[in-house]
């Protein structure tokens, strides 16, 4: 059965006492310093990625040119192994 949902009157046997852990000091100043450099530093990372597109335009040129004259290879049974592989996220990198 189960109870509707309204105020009841609490007893004490309701309550139970639970230990609580004391917690973790505060972290240190040079801690925090060490905090936002690495901070800092990723921010410069992310801000860099704008400058330079994240592909090799080389490699790119030379498989538009692949395709264009015929000679880029493809093969059937791993790109299906692929795609299964991308549907079931799976990495076979991982499988160790």
């Amino acid at each position: 059965m189960v109870d509707s949902i309204s105020s009841k009157p609490v007893s004490g046997r309701d309550l139970q006492l639970v230990p609580v852990a004391r917690a973790a000091p505060a972290a240190k100043a040079a801690d925090q310093d060490g905090v936002a450099a690495q901070q800092l530093k990723l921010s410069a990372i992310a801000f860099g990625f704008d400058e330079k597109p994240p592909v090799d335009l080389e490699r790119v040129s030379r498989i538009r040119n692949a395709i264009r004259t015929g000679t880029f290879p493809i093969y059937p049974a791993t790109i299906a192994d692929r795609l299964i592989a991308l549907k079931l996220e799976w990495n076979p990198h991982d499988a160790k």
